[in-house]
């Protein structure tokens, strides 16, 4: 026994020091000598380059939940590499990409890494974790925790009655339109998404609901659509209000183990030690893109549904139309030609084209973190040259 843990542990040993040589001097000085600030939006891309990689390792951060994964691996074959009709090696750069996993028919056609990165490593979603959160309240309604998306989220959350959200709905919050008062607004310390992580909570409250709770109201309730990553780390709440479990034990037995994901992962948490369900889930990059299969399967693991029948059609259906030349359904971003995907500031993405099959993963360390800045559309493009290349090999007229 004590043979087997010392091996295992030199395993351990040497992988960490493998990915650590990967590492620029300046990646490595930071993981050395990590940041004190933890808003991570002012941040120098140093500073980010290293700690995107590393952000669950660090106290400093509140910590995170292990999302466990378990069982048979879900094999990715390699399929026929595609041939994708751009200048990779000059988009990574633009892009300052530090991984591409592409999936056609669940097949590996293409994987790229870069900034020091690797496939063993595990790289911090920010938002990508909307559309994750968005999906575990599909799993709630399966379950029948939740009974309905017409429900007022403040019988669930107690904690919000009396407050702007009274008469606001599930479906309302999860498509953005709950008409609450709130600031997105990444260059300034202090907009609400700069400042809500800080709140100090009334008494043992989830410090998510002790801010929200004290926010005002700017429209009626599904009148308008506006950005609020606040509201995604409340229907994180929700779902731990309605299941009694946490976001990460209620990921891993829903889809991490079940679909088969090949390495844990894991979730940060808020001050008062809850999952945010608006972002930082750390995972390895071909395991997102895994994830991306498991909504092109319909949310069907281990021969097992996990989501209501049409829940992803639903989720993933523009609601709202937006600012920022998209649709919104369900936390999930729409694009014209029937393609969705989940979104993270920085470069992070899942991108889905349910009519070609195609899943596509990405993380980068974009240098700055607004989604309205060229690298978006930059990416968008890059996007549309994929389903340009699995046209021409299915012998289709690119749409």
């Amino acid at each position: 026994m004590k043979r087997a843990l010392g091996i295992a542990l030199l395993v351990v040993a040497l992988a960490v020091i493998a990915a650590f040589a990967l590492l620029t001097r300046e990646q490595r000085a930071v993981l050395l000598n990590p940041p004190t600030d933890t808003d991570v939006l002012f941040w120098d891309q140093d500073t980010r380059d290293a700690m995107f990689r590393a952000m669950d390792q660090f106290p400093f951060l509140a910590g995170s939940h292990v999302v466990e994964a378990g069982g048979q691996v879900r094999a990715l074959a390699r399929g026929e590499p595609l041939a994708i009709g751009i200048d990779m090696a000059a988009f990574e750069t633009s892009q300052r990409s530090a991984a591409i996993v592409i999936l056609v028919d669940g097949k590996l056609v293409y994987e790229s890494y870069g900034l020091g990165f690797d496939a063993q490593g595990r790289w911090t979603s920010f938002s990508v974790a909307k559309s994750l959160t968005s999906t575990l309240v599909g799993a709630a309604l399966q379950d029948g925790a939740i009974r309905s998306l017409d429900d007022s989220i403040t019988d669930y959350i107690t904690n919000l009655q009396g407050s702007a959200y009274d008469g606001v709905t599930i479906r309302q919050v999860l498509t953005m339109s709950s008409g609450v008062a709130w600031n997105e607004d990444y260059t300034d310390p202090a907009s609400d998404v700069a400042r809500f992580n800080a709140h100090k909570p009334e008494g043992d409250m989830d410090a998510t609901v002790s801010y929200m709770r004290t926010l005002s109201r700017a429209a009626p309730p599904g009148e308008r659509w506006h950005y609020n990553t606040g509201e995604t780390n409340m229907i994180g709440a929700l779902v731990m209000a309605a299941t009694g479990k946490s976001l990460a034990d209620y990921m891993s037995e829903k889809i991490w183990r079940p679909y088969g994901m090949e390495a844990d992962a894991s979730w940060l948490l808020n001050s008062t030690g809850r999952e945010m369900g608006g972002c930082c889930f750390q995972a390895r990059t071909r395991d997102m893109a895994r994830f991306g299969q498991f909504v092109l399967d319909n949310g069907v693991a281990g021969g097992k549904r996990m989501v209501p029948e049409g829940w992803f059609a639903e989720a993933t259906t523009k609601h709202f139309d937006t600012d920022r030349g998209r649709g919104y359904g369900y936390q999930w971003w729409t694009y014209p030609g029937g393609g969705f995907g989940a979104s993270g500031i920085f470069g992070q993405g899942i991108f889905i084209d349910p009519a070609r099959r195609i899943v596509i993963a990405t993380n980068a360390d974009w240098p700055v973190a607004s989604t309205n800045d060229g690298v978006m559309a930059e990416r968008t493009r890059f996007y549309e040259a994929v389903q340009a290349a699995v046209d021409a090999r299915n012998g289709v007229a690119s749409q």
